[in-house]
């Protein structure tokens, strides 16, 4: 029977299909670059962009490849295929079903 683990984008492995459960975004996102870099913006500027490529909570996307020593993360969700970075990879959660 499978059971249900929670991982980053970045833990999954190509080819493996997930569910999104968590985003980041809301008045605790702050990009990498501190407070000023996104100052024009608002805070949740990287949960709306998410949300335009169809990365929201209870969607399937399923992992296509990644590149080595923290490049983009491909994914493919819906019938897009779509780039991330490394960064925001790390924060997304993503609910896998695993064999035991």
């Amino acid at each position: 029977m499978p059971r249900k683990i929670q991982l980053t984008l970045n833990q999954m492995e190509a080819g493996q299909t997930g569910t999104v459960v968590q985003v980041p975004g809301g008045p605790g996102f702050i990009g990498r670059r501190g407070r000023g870099f996104m100052r024009h913006q608002s805070a949740g500027f990287a949960g709306r962009r998410l949300e335009a490529l169809g990365i929201r909570p209870g969607m399937k996307v399923t992992k296509v490849s990644s590149m080595l020593f923290r490049g983009p993360v491909t994914l493919r969700v819906g019938n897009a295929q779509v780039a991330i970075g490394f960064g925001m990879a790390n924060r997304i959660i993503v609910e896998v079903d695993v064999a035991t």
